[in-house]
């Protein structure tokens, strides 16, 4: 049941009516349930259910969104708006007009962007979501249709089985028994068995068996939706935002200790006290990260719309960052790195059975309104259709991990009942009664086939409902690698991502693929490993770190391979698509559903893959990575900034007794400042060919030295103006506010890029946000707008010199590197051109 809120169709006027008690449905015989319902096993038909969504409305519990004004309002309620605030009120009681105004505008634009931009992302969140949005089998006018699960109604047929989400509250009508997990909604640990005239709850999961289902109630009506409470769901803060915010806590901390030293002289000196603290509020409010939690929502979000265009639905948008880090992505076979379209071989039948009859037995136990790639291959394998005609099918029983075969019960055209089977040779042939005489010859079959990289699918039949199974031949498929995978897999390696195949094939096949692939032929037969309460030897260990892939893999052993990897120091990435992924997808670092995974595994994945093969998961690898450099320059810009700013200004006040910047002038730095910044969302970076890791010393170690550099740079400009040009104090005031904008601007450029300024094109949005502030401050500088004009010859000093400077610092920024990160080449940043 899906909890995003597009809009419904349109209701007919006057109070909807309520559907039918749920409480009585559940419990009512199914018969008086479909006369109630007025349904049938037939379903629905289109015009029915189109009537009765109107009159019920959709299968969805509405979110409670919250008030967009108290939304805007939260942004003025904190300990950084109360410093703003704070300002603005002194500013009003010393009678400082103009700075009233202007730090007035600083909160109101703080608010408005912030909350555009929380906005925005989570419009952008919405629309990914929904295409996630659970789908699920109707019948209508007596066919099978796929159809999103918010238009279900009560009294529509649906189909449930293995992995999906049941989708609405349905009770079960003829057919086997089904499992199902309802932990989500009773906190039973162990699934519990349903049958027919059952009833399943939405939001349950099918852990085995198939059924069709009558549904009878939906949306707010269903036993979910009735006990449902309003829960503010938990926000993840992944690792790179934890150390965002410790950097944000040092900045705070170190501008509250500057501007302490600042007001304690100032206060020595006799300086006016309401003017003392109100200039020390502005500056603690331009040097602490305003504009940090929108930089960090607006990449993020801007990421996860990047990785949506390939094919890669972020579903919690710290994975962004996490999938950035990952050096070990344990990738399943099927889909993943083959093809997922299966094609028999030559037949190898046992005794005198024709290979006709083995395929035939095989067709009737499968079932082609599944999209089972295996039913899908055997029945294509049949001369033509017609050959199932004189066929009925009574009973299916269909496949799941613990039986590993499917069972059919058929009623022949002579009028008497067999049944088939088909499944793993080892299950099937422990069910025969000719095991004895068949089994050397089916594996010797059976290994020759995994020789040519064959998967093997026993086949056997029994005469009546209880006679003797007999084995009747084994199937050869052969799934091929992808065409892209075996260079997608160089390409990993290359960029420090370890591939190990997962698979639950046997060994041999395993190592088949995996020397087509060029992955290596270190496979371990996974029967070996334990569970995750298993501990695991020294030895046994370092053998899965170093295998190159794991065989004959159950889901218990995914988990505990990615216990192990992580025990050890590894980020990992997991791909799945079964319901019983779901664990190992949770438990990874970054867990990604594949194309087709089933709703159980798609809730558990951080990602969701919307097309096949591995191509796409190493393009998502590179996007993040991007997307973590972004971060990563904006980080050590605003540290290097602050300590610009901050050093500079108390040193000024300390050492020579000068304010070099008015308060209104800090404040209209911290808005063109803000202003710009948020366009390094867009940038141009490249990603470096290996795993992303938060290297806290190297990045105070770079911010540090430009945040050094810069008032070095500020105080010769100030000599120059003070005993060179003999300006006076307020002309000199504007001189350094606009050094100090146009420096800090120009810094954008330096950390952007571990080589030289010029080695990656910036995107056009950064230079021209950049241009942009920076003609603003020219021209109020030049002009005098809240300041003392400065004019146009030293505007064009400031600006040679804060550029003659710039050159000076990228150097410096290269040697820092040298010396910070002696083994990495600065000089030629690694990765694809940016984009």
């Amino acid at each position: 049941m899906t909890t995003h809120t597009p809009a419904a169709p349109a209701a007919p006027s006057g109070p909807r009516p309520e559907p039918p008690s749920g409480e009585d449905l559940k419990t009512l015989a199914l018969p008086e349930v479909q006369r109630r319902l007025d349904s049938s096993a037939s379903g629905l038909s289109r015009a029915q259910a189109a009537e009765r969504l109107a009159q019920y409305g959709p299968n969805e519990i509405a979110e409670v969104k919250s008030n967009p004004l108290l939304k805007f309002l939260a942004y003025f309620w904190g300990p950084i708006p109360w410093m703003i605030e704070a300002a603005v009120i002194l500013s009003a009681v010393v009678g400082h007009w103009p700075d009233f105004f202007i730090i007035l505008v600083l909160l109101l634009a703080n608010a408005v962007v912030g909350f555009w931009e929380e906005h925005q992302a989570g419009n952008a969140i919405d629309a990914l979501k929904a295409k996630l949005a659970i789908r699920a089998r109707v019948k209508r006018d007596g066919t099978w249709t796929n159809a999103a699960a918010r238009d279900l109604v009560p009294g529509d047929v649906i189909r449930v089985r293995l992995g999906d989400i049941v989708p609405a509250d349905a009770r079960l009508l003829a057919g086997d028994p089904v499992e199902v997990d309802q932990s989500a909604l009773t906190g039973e640990s162990l699934p519990a068995t349903r049958r027919p005239g059952d009833a399943v709850f939405s939001g349950s999961i099918i852990r085995r068996g198939e059924s069709d289902a009558l549904v009878y109630a939906t949306g707010s009506g269903t036993y979910f939706g009735k006990t449902a409470q309003l829960v503010q769901q938990a926000h993840t803060v992944s690792h790179f935002q934890r150390a965002v915010l410790k950097i944000g806590n040092y900045l705070i901390v170190l501008a509250a200790v500057l501007v302490t030293v600042i007001i304690t002289v100032a206060l020595l000196r006799g300086d006016p006290l309401f003017t003392t603290v109100q200039f020390a509020l502005v500056l603690t409010v331009a040097a602490i990260p305003v504009a940090m939690p929108t930089v960090l929502s607006v990449t993020m979000a801007v990421g996860a719309r990047l990785l949506a265009r390939k094919q890669a639905i972020v579903s919690r948008l710290v994975a962004i960052e996490e999938l950035a880090g990952v050096d070990v992505l344990c990738a399943d076979k099927t889909g993943t790195l083959t093809q997922n379209t299966l094609t028999l071989g030559e037949v190898f039948a046992a005794g005198d059975t024709p290979s006709d009859q083995v395929v035939l037995a095989a067709a009737l136990a499968s079932r082609a309104e599944n999209d089972d790639p295996i039913d899908l291959a055997v029945l294509g394998a049949l001369g033509h259709r017609d050959a199932l005609g004189g066929y009925r099918v009574t009973h299916f029983q269909p496949f799941d991990p613990v039986h590993k075969r499917t069972e059919a019960t058929v009623l022949g055209a002579d009028g008497a009942t067999f049944k088939t089977t088909k499944g793993a040779p080892q299950v099937i042939l422990q069910l025969s009664a000719n095991a004895g005489q068949v089994q050397d010859a089916v594996h010797d079959a059976v290994n020759a086939f995994a020789a040519r990289g064959f998967r093997a699918l026993g086949v056997a039949r029994a005469h009546g409902q209880a006679g003797p199974w007999q084995f009747l031949g084994v199937l050869p498929l052969s799934d091929p690698p992808r065409e892209d995978a075996a260079s997608t897999i160089a390409t990993a390696r290359a960029m420090g991502v370890n591939v190990k195949m997962v698979t639950g094939d046997a060994l041999a096949i395993a190592k088949e693929t995996a020397a087509k692939l060029g992955m290596g032929t270190g496979i371990l037969d996974a029967a070996g490993l334990g569970d995750v309460k298993h501990e695991e030897s020294a030895a046994s260990a370092a053998s899965i770190e170093n295998a190159d892939g794991f065989a004959q893999v159950f889901p218990e052993h995914k988990f505990h391979i990615v216990d192990v990897l992580q025990k050890h120091g590894h980020i990992v990435g997991m791909t799945g698509d079964g319901v019983n992924d779901a664990p190992a997808l949770k438990k990874a670092d970054c867990g990604i559903a594949v194309d087709g995974a089933t709703d159980a595994a798609r809730a558990a994945a951080s990602i969701v893959l919307t097309t096949p093969g591995l191509s796409v998961i190493i393009d998502a690898v590179k996007e993040s990575r991007k997307i973590f450099q972004r971060m990563n320059s904006y980080a050590i810009y605003r540290i290097a900034e602050t300590l610009r700013v901050l050093l500079f200004v108390t040193l000024a006040i300390l050492v020579v007794n000068f304010y070099p910047l008015t308060a209104v002038m800090i404040v209209m730095l911290a808005l063109l400042n803000d202003g710009a910044i948020l366009s390094i969302a867009y940038d141009n970076v490249r990603y470096r060919n290996r795993p992303e890791a938060w290297n806290m010393r190297l990045v105070l170690g770079i911010a540090t030295v430009l945040g050094v550099v810069g008032p070095i740079a500020a105080f010769g400009l100030f000599y120059l103006g003070d005993r060179v040009l003999h300006l006076g104090h307020p002309q000199l005031q504007t001189l350094m506010y606009l050094m100090l904008s146009v420096a800090g601007h120009l810094t954008i450029f330096l950390t952007r890029t571990r080589g030289p300024f010029w080695s990656i094109r910036p995107a056009r949005i950064l230079w021209l946000a950049v241009l942009g502030t920076q003609a603003a401050a020219t021209l109020i500088a030049v002009y005098g707008i809240l300041m003392t004009p400065l004019g146009w010859k030293w505007a064009l000093l400031v600006w040679g010199y804060a550029l003659a400077w710039f050159l000076i610092s990228d150097r410096v920024k290269l040697l820092a590197y040298r010396i910070l990160e002696p083994g990495e080449t600065t000089t030629r940043p690694t990765g694809t051109q940016p984009r």
